[in-house]
């Protein structure tokens, strides 16, 4: 029976993986409004590639916990980034573990990127939106109003959310999943530590 511990190798790997997604958590490249795109989910998907949607969990805590010595929105931001890169991990993670081919990489990316970016959109609506109106003392309908000027037919929240959040997620899972489905075969070998 193989043991459910982790290996003083995974344990490394975990680590060093955690580090490189913290250092790429503070590279942000601003898109639109207060949204910004990064790549810090990228090391937590090929973790759960390489070792399971358990591993990268870790992972993934580890560096919402480092991005908390840096942050601006009080941990909110850290915590829905949590939960986002959560929704997209176990999915992609359970169903690569089952199919380890191509296509069930693709398939796991898919249903991580649509359930990712439904948890972008919640808790942008239940988090974010709410901290950045208090913090910022914006009324909510000034946040929307923000998003007007982009897209006349948002009228409330909901509309702020589905067609300026919603999307904004969508390509940043999109982009994260095409560099992850470039980069983890020719990766695999470090990650599982061989040659």
């Amino acid at each position: 029976m193989q043991s459910k511990r982790l290996t003083t190798r995974q344990l490394t790997t975990i680590a060093i993986l955690a580090a490189i997604s913290a250092v790429l958590f503070m590279v942000e490249i601003p898109i639109v409004l207060f949204y910004k795109l990064d790549f810090s989910n990228l090391p937590v998907l090929l973790g759960a590639f390489a070792m399971g949607p358990g591993p990268a969990t870790l992972i993934l805590l580890i560096k919402s916990l480092l991005g908390l010595l840096h942050t601006s929105s009080q941990g909110v931001g850290e915590l829905a980034d949590f939960l986002m890169g959560f929704a997209m991990i176990l999915p992609a993670g359970l169903i690569y573990q089952r199919h380890k081919t191509r296509k069930g990489a693709l398939v796991g990316l898919i249903v991580g990127t649509i359930a990712a970016t439904i948890a972008g959109v919640l808790s942008n609506l239940w988090l974010m939106i709410p901290f950045y109106g208090a913090v910022y003392g914006m009324p909510v309908e000034q946040i929307v109003a923000m998003g007007q000027t982009l897209i006349p037919a948002i009228q409330d929240e909901w509309g702020f959310v589905l067609l300026i959040t919603g999307p904004f997620n969508l390509v940043k899972w999109v982009l994260i999943s095409a560099v992850t489905m470039l980069v983890y075969k020719p990766l695999s070998p470090l990650l599982h530590h061989q040659g």
